[in-house]
């Protein structure tokens, strides 16, 4: 398989830390900017919201664009998007530079996906296009502890100071390693979402997007819950998302071998099913630490151990649009982000982070019942065949 997916699934990488980098730090930009928690997890909401949106339309709209060339110049503009995070003074201008970085780093993920499976021969596309997602899960479940952890030591705009640094490495790699790729002819936005009139597909995505969100509700707000419930200090808390992160990564290589195994759909129906026992069951095990790490794992573990299993069930509902479900399905994800952001800050403000858990269960027990209608029409469909 070509080098250069490795390449590119450092770009996508370097994007995705930005999403949710803002998590771990909440406490820090809102006490420096003087706003509240809310307001600051709704820059998550945002980011993610114009990330979901644009990524389909700016690589629509960029199609007859020689794609290296697009490529450096989205690299720039996502460059000095994180500056402008580096220099703001002020809420509204750190929002700023979270929209423009989120529209740059859309079209960047989205080329990196498109680039990693024309790169490559036929055999090796499936596989190409997982390791370029592999890098987004990698990022997005790293991004609030090493955002924590530089926050913590050199202040909010650190995080923002290595995202600089690092997407100009990224520029030197792309400029010297990749070699010129012309574009090939793109499905239209709205062709792409035609693709959801098929029922059960709709259903799936929609799967993925409450999923997360529920998700979302809490992990948004894990460095306020972590504060509050059991009166934990920096250093713990990032130990906490230490552990999170090193669970989260190997759920999800644990979630692929569970659907080889058993198969996607048993897989998501009991990854949904656990995962809503343990979010539920958090908020009661703060007074046991053990306890608490032994829900925590569990929980950080099946977070992301879904999609895989998610991606393959895509792709045997959908074979011959597998490419473009597992675009659609990247959308879903960050759809499920905003929204779980957006939720739990409205849910901080209005009552306690105790409720997040809650409140992120029942999104969790929403998407367990719209995957088994799924399943469920099939099955039904099946029947009415063999009669």
């Amino acid at each position: 398989m070509d080098k250069r997916v490795y390449l590119l699934t450092i770009v996508s990488f370097i994007v995705g830390l930005v999403e949710l980098i803002l998590g771990g730090i909440l406490d820090l930009v809102a006490f420096d900017l003087g706003v509240t928690l809310g307001q600051v997890g709704m820059l998550i909401s945002i980011f993610s919201l114009v990330f979901a949106v644009f990524g389909p339309i700016l690589l629509t709209a960029t199609a007859k664009m020689e794609r290296k060339k697009l490529t450096l110049i989205a690299l720039v503009v996502f460059f000095f998007a994180n500056l402008l995070a580096v220099l703001s003074s002020g809420y509204a201008m750190l929002l700023v530079a979270r929209i423009i970085s989120a529209m740059s780093g859309a079209l960047l993920i989205a080329l990196c996906v498109t680039i990693a499976s024309n790169i490559v021969s036929e055999e090796f596309r499936a596989r190409a296009i997982g390791i370029v997602f592999m890098g987004i899960s990698a990022s997005l479940v790293l991004g609030v502890p090493a955002g924590l952890m530089l926050g913590n030591a050199f202040g909010w705009r650190a995080p923002f100071i290595m995202i600089t640094a690092l997407t100009a490495l990224s520029f030197i790699g792309v400029y010297f390693l990749m070699d010129k790729i012309e574009p090939k002819p793109a499905l239209s936005i709205k062709k792409q979402l035609q693709t959801l009139k098929n029922r059960k597909i709709l259903l799936i995505q929609l799967t993925s997007f409450l999923f997360l969100a529920g998700h979302l509700t809490l992990y948004a707000y894990l460095t306020p819950f972590l504060r509050m419930t059991m009166g934990m200090d920096g250093t713990w808390i990032s130990m906490m998302y230490l552990i999170f992160g090193v669970a989260a990564i190997i759920g999800g290589g644990v979630g692929g071998m569970l659907a080889d195994r058993f198969g996607t759909k048993p897989t998501i129906v009991g990854v949904i099913i656990v995962f809503a026992v343990s979010i539920f069951t958090i908020p009661y095990t703060t007074s046991i630490l053990p306890l608490f790490l032994v829900v925590m794992v569990v929980w950080s573990m099946l977070s992301w151990a879904i999609t895989p299993a998610i991606q393959s069930y895509l792709i045997e509902t959908a074979p011959k649009t597998s490419d473009i479900q597992q675009s659609l399905n990247n959308s879903a994800l960050h759809f499920g982000i905003a929204a779980g952001s957006m939720i739990g800050g409205i849910v901080i403000e209005q009552s306690t982070v105790e409720m997040n858990a809650t409140v992120g269960g029942v999104f969790v027990l929403f998407s367990l019942g719209v995957v088994i209608m799924s399943m469920t029409k099939r099955k039904e469909k099946a029947l009415s065949t063999a009669a």
